[in-house]
């Protein structure tokens, strides 16, 4: 007999329950849910680690690569740290300031703000800048506080953007000039601590070299997550670039105490005679191989600030003819000149046998062409070319000045060697942001043209004059000094120099520098 199972009833008044048939249903898709959400807990769970542990091994990595051939003892890798948080805050600061600060505000009220504050900001500075050096060597921690003023004047900065970038505050140029006039400051700064800090076999070259290329790192690293934190607003990212100026002014003040010595070091002049009198530091001339590479440094330098400055504006009132949005295509120039600085990082360790002279007229030849193409075709594509082309040039001819320095200019007085030139260069690059503040928008190739014949008679210059120094080297070269004389008494034999007065004969031998005839001991002619 077959029995049917029997049809449920109506539900009882009052059951508000479910049928059977959907509380099954029910139990498996909560059992499901909480199977998938566990299983993505654990997901998440097991990525953070991953990351965790990626991150750990690459900043290992990073610290082990910074310590590497004594970089640690010497306090060179604390120098290179600090570093890498500096570039990685003038990235968040770029970024930031990119989409907010030159296309919230019309162009000539822009242009007008930026010369008015790059005026009393910047040519103080660079008038006043040879005096830094000198001022704070009479100072305990002089070089050690400068370095972190820089970086702690930013981080405040960032952080009175950050409340003033959405709004309309009159400081909001000063600010984000002050930004740029502190990152400068501290490019000299941090030129005289780099000689200090040199590891047992190490070259002034080399170490720059590897500085340099932290901060490439740096700037990468920082970029994208500058770029998210963007996203929510500009505020936000230079939140993050004020952090990264509070560690990096940190890592200033832990920097070794000799970076403020100044023991056995002398001064640089670019005329006049060297001189070693008593009780004050020695004062030595520039020799003409280094002068002509300072010289010819301007010129990149130079071109650097006039784009900064001119195509900032150019690509946002009178961009080529293209689709791209001008926002796009400062993102694509700039970015074309960071990938010429990586070149130029690059080229320089694998160009370490040619002549730092030959390469240094070569990259500011490249230049000059570079600009001309950009004006005669004016496109996309060439100011992309142009932006690579001086990004390299930049870089690579400061390699070049820095391995003549290296070469041609005695160890104790290499740090004011390097403030001197860094002075320089800044000084040159603030001509090129003024020039290219007040030439006019339109037409562009205008304003390039002009940047082309500034650039060409500085070409020209350099060159000239680099012919005329050669034949002054080679005159010196031929000088012998005045013939002694039977009348002359004989000088007694000179005891063995001290170390600090050994440096000091070797590089009096230098061709560079003008032989004077030995006077006997009591001052008789």
């Amino acid at each position: 007999m077959t029995s049917e199972r029997p049809e449920p009833g109506p539900a009882p008044d009052g059951d508000t329950r479910p049928p059977a048939g959907a509380r099954h249903l029910g139990a498996g898709l909560g059992a499901g849910l909480g199977t998938g959400a566990r299983a993505t807990v654990r997901g998440v769970a097991a990525a953070g680690r991953a990351t965790g542990r990626a991150s750990r091994y690459v900043g290992r990595q990073a610290s082990r690569a910074a310590n590497a051939e004594g970089a640690g003892e010497s306090g060179l890798a604390r120098l290179i740290q600090m570093h890498f948080f500096n570039t990685a805050g003038d990235a968040a600061v770029a970024i930031s300031l990119a989409g907010s600060l030159f296309f919230q505000v019309p162009s000539g009220e822009a242009r007008g703000q930026v010369a008015l504050f790059l005026g009393l900001t910047m040519l103080p500075f660079a008038v006043v800048a040879p005096l830094i050096g000198p001022f704070l060597d009479r100072f305990a921690h002089g070089r050690r506080w400068a370095i972190g003023a820089t970086m702690a004047m930013r981080a405040f900065l960032c952080w009175a953007l950050a409340t003033s970038v959405t709004g309309d505050s009159p400081w909001l140029f000063a600010a984000a000039l002050g930004v740029l006039v502190s990152s400068k400051a501290y490019g000299v700064t941090r030129a005289a601590a780099v000689p200090r800090l040199l590891p047992a076999g190490f070259t002034l070259v080399r170490a720059n070299g590897r500085v340099s290329l932290a901060g490439i790192i740096g700037a990468a690293v920082s970029a994208p997550l500058a770029g998210l934190a963007s996203l929510a607003g500009p505020e936000w990212s230079l939140r993050y670039a004020f952090l990264l100026f509070v560690v990096a002014t940190v890592c200033a003040i832990r920097l070794p105490a000799a970076v403020d010595s100044s023991v056995g070091e002398g001064d640089l002049v670019l005329r006049g005679d060297s001189d070693a009198e008593p009780g004050r530091r020695t004062r030595t001339r520039i020799p003409p191989a280094v002068a002509f590479a300072l010289r010819a440094n301007c010129g990149p330098r130079f071109l650097s600030g006039f784009l900064l400055m001119y195509m900032a504006f150019l690509l946002r009132e009178n961009p080529p003819a293209t689709s791209l949005s001008a926002e796009l295509m400062i993102a694509l120039v700039v970015g074309a000149a960071g990938a010429g600085n990586t070149a130029g990082v690059a080229a320089a360790s694998m160009l370490r046998r040619i002549n730092p002279a030959v390469a240094v007229v070569v990259v500011l030849l490249a230049d000059l062409v570079a600009i001309l193409l950009a004006t005669l075709f004016y496109g996309v594509l060439w100011l992309a070319v142009l932006g690579l082309t001086a990004g390299l040039a930049q870089t690579l001819a400061k390699f070049c000045l820095d391995s003549t320095i290296q070469r041609d200019i005695a160890s104790r007085v290499q740090a004011s060697a390097f403030a001197r030139s860094d002075t320089t260069l800044q000084l040159a690059w603030v001509v090129g942001g003024f020039l290219g503040i007040a030439l006019p928008l339109e037409p562009a190739r205008l304003g390039l043209g002009v940047a082309v014949a500034v650039l060409g008679c500085w070409t020209a210059y350099v060159l000239i004059g680099g012919r005329s120094a050669a034949r002054r080297d080679a005159a010196l070269r031929q000088y012998d000094g005045p013939p002694a004389t039977a009348a002359d008494p004989e000088p007694a034999a000179d005891p063995a120099p001290a170390p600090a007065e050994a440096s000091s004969v070797a590089y009096d031998d230098m061709p560079d520098t003008q032989p004077m005839p030995r006077l006997p001991r009591d001052g008789s002619a």
